[in-house]
């Protein structure tokens, strides 16, 4: 006896038949289109690739490869097309043909975004099965990018991150086991310090490539038209720039996101964040960004991803942002979200051993590299903690090396409560690392107890750094006013004459979340005085597009 599949199924989910009542919502969106077998509607790297319904027929979709091609999924009448990429306007990852003819609906990508920002059901229904999809496409490593790399490579580890964290499919060919890759390596001459080779598109071949240049080849980049004044830029998209980037977006605010890395911020690299609010179980740092940045671009909000800012045009309203590559976009309104950086041991041969044994955040990929072995965590707040829970899923030992005397202060009770009960962990206080033993590769370390002076030397190859955090905001002096950190000083902190930096201007005060530059807003850990929990740094993210309304208002 044979069930009919069930509507909490996860291939329902994700490959779910519409309604008549359905898809009559969709029709006066889109046009009928005959198609014929064999007619191919959409290829990698495609831009701009409609959105179809299936009234009668069928279609595959497949993704070619250096081996053929490889059957991704198939269509038929009721279910219709498309993933990520239709939301978020990036390059298409895969081929559409026709199998049987029939007739289609074809919506164009902006009539879709309109369908989803209007149709609640549509909306969910759509939106969940896009992710499943490209989840689906992460889990088979079925994307445009194929990376040929080693575990010993610090490049290749960033490459990875960089591709896992913008939630990009890739093949990952690891050259210390696959001999036949290695030997083809050697005779194209490539050389170790050119490893990682980049596949990308399938035509396009990297040594060792830069963030900025694989995140140009994935179309990760867009070209931003300098000549057009956005009402809001919001730079950084930890989670208090995804939320405003959330909240400008859905309110009609032309909205542009520009991010150095990839969405998340210091919360992406989290493994678990549990004390979140609406998530009992958790939910990690990536998936909370990824969920966030889908819902950003639904609404319209456009990203730029690998692009930093150098320099804010202060002097004269609309202002100017100055990204790396000297484009300046203008804008009536910033709001600052670039985040702080964890504070760097002071230990003489640190960046020699960056990627290769140091590492400032623990996801899933940095401990599928020390399974089995014995790390070291470095740090004492909530980031350090979670880091030192997860791991300890997989490491023998997790030794958590904090330089104070307790974690009250500084680290969630239900935290402090795992670590103190959990047989992996063990918690040294005023405790800090003195010495990185390691050919190429960390192999060991020194740490000191300050409370005794004894000095021992241990095995651990792998070190997880998550101290005390600076901000980002070199590219703000003299714009701006600034505590003695380098964190931005905003609302009633900008009151009285021991400021330093450029004075308030007007003569209004400052709106709560706004710095000394009318219309520029600061929100989540770069800003003085925050509070360094995701939920306070969404609630800011949140606020400051309400406040951005009425200092838009005055122009």
């Amino acid at each position: 006896m044979s069930f009919p599949p069930s509507a909490l199924d996860a291939r329902t989910q994700a490959f779910p038949v519409l309604t008549e009542a359905q898809i009559d919502r969709i029709r006066p969106l889109g046009r009928p289109r005959r198609v014929e077998r064999g007619e191919i509607l959409f290829e990698p790297d495609d831009t701009n690739v409609p959105f179809f319904v299936l009234f009668s027929g069928a279609m595959e979709i497949v993704q070619p490869s250096l081996e053929g091609e490889r059957l991704i999924a198939t269509h038929d009448p009721g279910e219709f097309t498309g993933e990520i990429t239709m939301i978020s306007g990036q390059r298409c990852l895969v081929r559409g043909r026709v199998t049987e003819p029939g007739e289609f609906l074809e919506v164009s990508g902006d009539a879709l975004r309109t369908l989803v920002a209007r149709d609640a059901e549509l909306s969910e229904i759509l939106m969940r099965a896009f992710i499943l999809r490209r989840l689906a496409l992460i889990q088979s490593g079925s994307g445009l990018v194929v990376v040929m790399g080693s575990q010993h490579s610090a490049k290749t580890l960033e490459l990875r991150e960089f591709l896992t964290r913008n939630g990009q499919p890739y093949t990952y060919i690891d050259l210390d086991r696959d001999r036949i890759s290695q030997e083809l390596l050697d005779r194209f001459q490539v050389q170790p310090s050119e490893v990682p080779v980049v596949i990308c598109k399938g035509r396009n071949v990297f040594r060792s490539p830069s963030i900025r240049e694989l995140a140009a080849c994935m179309g990760l980049t867009p070209r931003v038209d300098g000549k057009q004044v956005r009402d809001v830029i919001i730079v950084g998209a930890g989670p208090a720039g995804l939320a405003a980037a959330v909240y400008a977006a859905s309110e009609g605010l032309d909205t542009l996101v520009i991010e150095t890395h990839a969405p998340g911020g210091q919360a992406g690299s989290s493994s678990k964040i549990e004390n979140y609010l609406g998530f009992p179980t958790g939910v990690s740092g990536q998936e909370l960004a990824t969920r966030a940045t889908t819902q950003a671009q639904k609404f319209g909000a456009h990203m730029v991803i690998a692009r930093s800012v150098v320099r804010l045009a202060c002097e004269r309203r609309p202002y100017a942002v100055v990204l790396d590559g000297g484009e300046q976009i203008e804008t009536r309104s910033i709001v600052i979200a670039s985040g702080a950086q964890y504070n760097k041991p002071r230990l003489p041969n640190l960046e020699r051993f960056e990627g290769n044994g140091i590492y400032y955040g623990a996801t899933y990929m940095e401990s599928q590299l020390c399974g089995g072995e014995e790390v070291a965590v470095i740090g004492g707040g909530n980031s350090a903690g979670q880091a030192a829970v997860f791991l300890s899923q997989t490491a023998r030992k997790v030794y958590m090396l904090v330089r104070s005397g307790d974690l009250s202060s500084t680290m969630s009770r239900y935290l402090i409560q795992r670590l103190v009960e959990n047989p992996r962990v063990e918690l040294h206080f005023q405790t800090e690392i003195t010495a990185l033993e390691g050919d190429g590769h960390l192999e060991s370390i020194k740490w000191r107890d300050r409370k005794s002076g004894t000095e021992t030397e241990h095995a651990v190859r792998h070190v997880f750094v998550m101290t005390g955090a600076s901000p980002r905001t070199e590219w703000l002096r003299g714009c701006l006013a600034l505590d003695d950190k380098g964190f931005i000083l905003t609302g009633r902190d900008l009151e009285g004459e021991s400021v330093p930096g450029p004075r308030w201007p007007l003569a209004r005060p400052p709106l709560m979340l706004e710095t000394s530059l009318p219309g520029v807003f600061a929100v989540g850990d770069v800003r003085a005085g925050n509070v360094k929990r995701v939920a306070s740094a969404v609630g800011e993210g949140a606020i400051s597009i309400h406040l951005v309304h009425r200092a838009l208002a005055e122009l």
